[in-house]
């Protein structure tokens, strides 16, 4: 990568154990200067940090078994490196891990899913992204740069879903949770994938398992996001999807998302 370059990324990898071949070959191939995970689904002793650190990334992480957990791999060690929400509630750390690389603050979230609508994972989901907003609030001001990547369990608008009028009311489509995630936007981010490519249809990050055939008939979400706030999004060149990773062997349901950026 060129030094006047920061390539970055995020992939929601579905189990890093499963997963750490692909993640490894990925690597190789697109050279990031750094790669946000999330639902890494493994406790921090049994992370694969060596495979990483062979590779020639630092790797820094959180986790649990079965669910949820982040890391940030990166070329540069990363600084002031910090995990979880920290106004006093439960910190949930495995769902927000945040460092500075190259001078640049990142921070990773693998934001709630909510399961349904109705269930208590909802409002816990919808009260997270509030408390993420006061937590940008307190930590970053919107005219520094600052990246936020990650699996945010939302698309923001109609376009970034297959079939919006039958998805309304899903907890990752659902008016209540799109309007949390607004309401962070708010603060001060530019959605980076959506400024180079802001009216195309069918730009998807995931695509279920559990839908027959959903990456070849175009079923598919947009879920995971870069996001920047200004002054970094100004310095945006490129960003897209790797939709080919989908297609590898034993992929997660999900792909990479990369955006580069001049420095």
């Amino acid at each position: 990568m060129s030094d006047d370059v920061l390539k970055v990324a995020t992939y929601n990898a579905n189990s890093i154990r499963a997963r750490v071949e692909l993640v490894l070959e990925w690597l190789r191939r697109e050279a990031p200067d750094v790669l946000c995970l999330q639902e890494t689904k493994v406790q921090d002793k049994d992370f694969p940090a060596g495979p990483f650190r062979e590779a020639g990334y630092n790797v820094v992480f959180r986790g649990q078994k079965a669910y949820a957990g982040v890391a940030i791999v990166s070329r540069e060690e990363p600084e002031e490196v910090a995990f979880g929400l920290d106004d006093g509630g439960e910190p949930d750390e495995p769902r927000l891990i945040r460092a500075v690389i190259e001078g640049i603050p990142v921070v990773n979230t693998y934001v709630p899913q909510g399961r349904s609508p109705d269930s208590e994972h909802f409002q816990y989901k919808l009260a997270w992204l509030v408390r993420l907003r006061a937590f940008f609030e307190r930590h970053y001001t919107p005219d520094q740069p600052l990246l936020w990547m990650g699996d945010f369990n939302v698309a923001p608008e109609p376009i970034d879903v297959h079939n919006p009028k039958r998805l309304k009311n899903h907890v990752d489509f659902h008016p209540e949770a799109r309007a949390a995630l607004e309401r962070v936007r708010e603060w001060g981010f530019v959605d980076v994938f959506r400024l180079h490519h802001p009216d195309e249809p069918g730009q998807y990050t995931f695509w279920d398992y559990r839908v027959r055939g959903a990456l070849e008939r175009g079923l598919g979400w947009r879920v995971d996001h870069v996001w920047a706030t200004e002054p970094l999004a100004r310095r945006s060149i490129h960003a897209w999807i790797d939709v080919e990773a989908r297609q590898a062997g034993r992929p997660s349901d999900h792909t990479f998302l990369v955006a580069e950026f001049s420095l």
